[in-house]
């Protein structure tokens, strides 16, 4: 029994010793990973504080009286006052604030929900169908990813002007109904999402192609699509050069354009100083609630809603 028992012993023992520097050389890496843990967190913090800051400031400015706003500290309150700028905000001029408001409520909404349904059902085309030039079709629209709005303002506002559309509503919600890189998104979350067997058992139940795309493509893809909805609103929402080129009439400004015109009036009035700063406030709250209204909807699995 003896001479078993340390048969049996010995290779315990040369296990321990074997698992011994296994565990060393992890905490040896565990405690390696702390520096560059500690270095990536700080990064982001700054990166987070660099962001944020601005949105800060302008919340906390939009709280304090004219007098109080260049004369204090800008990054802590000073006589709250926020209702009375509010108040002063949609009185001014006749309360045109509202007006614009409305207007980017109107270009960022309407643009947004047809760019994102237009550019759902090109992208769910390309992905699914097999047609001679959808290489090449796909190819111009990664092309039209690549080239900025601003280049393209000037032949917009040349084929409006043609068209007798500038200085309409049409003039800005037109060239806001394409999005090369909700197509391009589109394209690529279909085809890696939506299943060939699932589309081909609707086509079997009797679907239609449409009702195929509405009734299973679509609601798979709602993560991609409330991504280029959202992306669509802020871009349309913070659109500044479009605008500004299209349109003349100062009823038809959004809020980027009209807070622009204030703030240039600043030189002979300060109190538009206060105007835009509330009015750049207010906008961004709007803009905050949007995507936190929304962002439960990336969560959404994959198949979500495929069944229905």
């Amino acid at each position: 029994m003896s001479a078993g028992s340390r048969v049996t012993e010995a290779p315990v023992e040369s296990r321990e010793e074997q698992v011994r520097p296994v565990r060393r050389r992890s905490g040896q890496r565990e405690r390696g990973r702390l520096p560059t843990q500690v270095s990536v967190m700080t990064f982001l913090f700054i990166c987070a504080v660099y962001f944020v800051l601005p949105v800060y400031w302008v919340l906390v400015s939009a709280t304090k009286s004219s007098s109080t706003l260049f004369g204090s500290f800008g990054l802590w309150f000073a006589h709250f006052q926020l209702g009375s700028n509010l108040h002063e905000l949609v009185t001014a001029d006749n309360g045109i604030f509202l007006r614009w408001l409305l207007n980017s409520i109107i270009y960022a909404g309407v643009g947004s929900v047809l760019a994102t349904a237009i550019s759902a059902a090109a992208g769910y085309a390309l992905a699914k169908y097999e047609f001679r030039g959808r290489e090449a079709i796909f190819s111009v629209v990664l092309a039209g990813v690549m080239v900025p709005g601003t280049a393209l303002a000037l032949p917009l506002y040349l084929m409006m002007s043609k068209a007798g559309l500038a200085n309409t509503y049409w003039s800005v919600l037109l060239p806001s109904l394409v999005s090369p890189f909700g197509v391009y998104l589109s394209r690529v979350y279909a085809a890696s999402a939506v299943p060939d067997a699932i589309i081909e058992a609707a086509r079997i139940d009797g679907a239609s192609e449409f009702r195929v795309f509405t009734r299973v493509a679509a609601p798979v893809m709602t993560p991609a699509l409330v991504t280029i909805g959202l992306f669509t609103f802020v871009g349309i929402w913070n659109n500044f050069f479009l605008p500004l080129v299209m349109l003349s009439s100062n009823s038809l400004y959004p809020l980027s354009l009209g807070l622009y015109v204030w703030e240039g009036e600043t030189y002979r009035a300060p109190l538009f100083y206060q105007l835009t700063i509330t009015g750049a406030a207010v906008s961004a709250v709007l803009l905050i609630l949007a995507v936190l209204s929304l962002q439960r909807y990336w969560k959404a699995g994959l198949a979500a809603g495929s069944t229905q």
